[in-house]
């Protein structure tokens, strides 16, 4: 039997003004962020860097990584550096900020997610309701509104929704129809099942480990699969997206595609994935971030 396997396709973005990869190598990497730079871990870079090393010394802020997964700190580099400051993309905006995680309240990488979303959603000229599990700061949900749609936002972390509302301000978007929801995606989806909810895109971002509002414990490759029939059953007759993006979990953007494939079965669409990267200033070079997987309606 002869199989194709998927095209496993590279995705970056080169739309943004107030965000550059400046540099990588040695495990790390130097990011602009508006007008401040920090550098952060990046296993991934196992090369030199292309810059010199004042230029990294040079960073506003350095996060250094405890060893192994047990966290770390933010060293402060140069005076001024505020607790937090306002970014923006195509006309939304949002606060970034250095705190008790190497996260900082938005990943670049997903733009290209951001677009083709709004495309889809701008194309059809109907109601679209949006699902957004491990929202997070919110941009995904505020990208889906902005081109048009409704959105349920489910994060299990207070602090996190409160960090979207604020980008919801920010970005001159209170008006929309936004439900910010501060539950366990597992839990709140399978809710919705029972509700006979129903949705035309649903965004997944689900972390390698997290814990819901009530204790509840999230560990990717147990609970993934069941997520995945949990989204099915809130499925619109008429979807439009999925899109899973993964962080460092051991797996390859085959498992994702073929898990997405499986779910939306019986539907048509195209199903594609691959690696999300970030293209580097300084030498060229694209640094992968995040493995994708994403479904779309055809003949729209």
């Amino acid at each position: 039997m002869d199989i194709i396997p998927p095209d496993l396709v590279v995705m970056r973005s080169q739309a943004w003004s107030d965000y550059e990869l400046l540099d990588s190598g040695n495990g790390r990497k130097l990011e602009r962020y508006g007008p401040y730079t920090i550098a952060r871990p990046a296993p991934q870079a196992v090369w030199q860097p292309a810059l010199e090393e004042n230029r990294w010394k040079e960073a506003h802020a350095a996060y250094q990584a405890a060893p192994g997964e047990s966290g770390g700190r933010w060293v402060i580099n140069q005076p001024g550096l505020p607790g937090e400051w306002e970014m923006g993309y195509k006309g939304l905006k949002f606060h970034v900020h250095v705190g008790a995680s190497r996260h900082i309240g938005v990943f670049p990488e997903q733009a290209v997610h951001w677009d083709w979303m709004q495309g889809l959603i701008q194309k059809v000229r109907r109601s679209i309701h949006v699902l957004n599990l491990f929202g997070y700061s919110g941009i995904a949900s505020l990208a889906a509104t902005q081109a048009g749609a409704r959105v349920s936002h489910v994060d299990a972390s207070r602090k996190s929704i409160g960090m979207a509302r604020e980008n919801q301000a920010l970005s001159g978007l209170e008006d929309r129809p936004i439900r910010w929801i501060v539950d366990d995606a597992l839990k709140f989806t399978l809710r919705e099942g029972r509700r006979r909810a129903a949705y035309e895109g649903i965004i997944l971002d689900p972390p390698k480990f997290g814990r819901g509002p009530k204790g509840e414990v999230w560990e990717f490759f147990d609970l993934f699969p069941r997520l995945l029939q949990a989204c099915r059953a809130v499925l619109s007759a008429q979807p439009l997206f999925v899109v899973i993006t993964a962080y460092a979990i051991q797996a390859s953007a085959l498992s994702l595609y073929y898990s997405l494939e499986e779910t939306m079965q019986g539907l048509g669409g195209e199903t594609s994935c691959g690696e999300l990267a970030l293209v580097e200033k300084s030498a060229g070079r694209l640094l992968s971030t995040a493995i994708f997987a994403r479904w779309e309606a055809t003949g729209i």
